[in-house]
């Protein structure tokens, strides 16, 4: 089966969480590309290729994002709204990966359009798990929309 490589854009402030999901790919075997941007600013003009990001070919549309939903700049709901209303960006899966328990941010992500809402794991092992699961599902498993 020839699966296409995709990119994922992880959408996090926190360098000890960047750090954490890198070895969690590392650990879960996951080769797809893994792409950072640390503010929510910074997520929407990679995604729209402006300024550092204006190379389209090297900085193409992830086929995931994982945002965060507590980020400088602009909230990861902000993001996700913007994504979800612009329309060569909205149908891209945006999974909310973030330590947030608060019902309103459970609610503002899904009335936003958010594929998927994970609660990141505390213990690294279960961290691990999960991240393979979410790589293996979306990078394999799901059909993704034409483009």
């Amino acid at each position: 089966m020839n699966v296409p490589c995709i990119d994922i854009l992880l959408v996090e402030d926190d360098p000890d969480d960047i750090e954490l999901t890198k070895k969690a790919f590392e650990s879960g075997e996951i080769t797809n590309r893994l792409r950072i941007v640390r503010d929510g600013q910074e997520a929407i003009d990679y995604l729209l290729n402006k300024g550092v990001y204006e190379n389209e070919d090297e900085y193409s549309k992830p086929g995931l994002i994982l945002l965060d939903i507590k980020l400088p700049k602009l909230s990861g709901i902000e993001v996700l709204k913007k994504i979800k209303s612009t329309p060569e960006l909205k149908r891209i899966p945006v999974i909310m990966l973030t330590t947030s328990r608060q019902d309103q941010d459970i609610l503002a992500s899904y009335d936003n359009h958010a594929n998927s809402y994970i609660e990141k794991p505390v213990e690294f092992s279960v961290f691990i798990k999960t991240i393979k699961n979410v790589g293996l599902y979306w990078a394999l498993t799901n059909t993704a929309p034409l483009a």
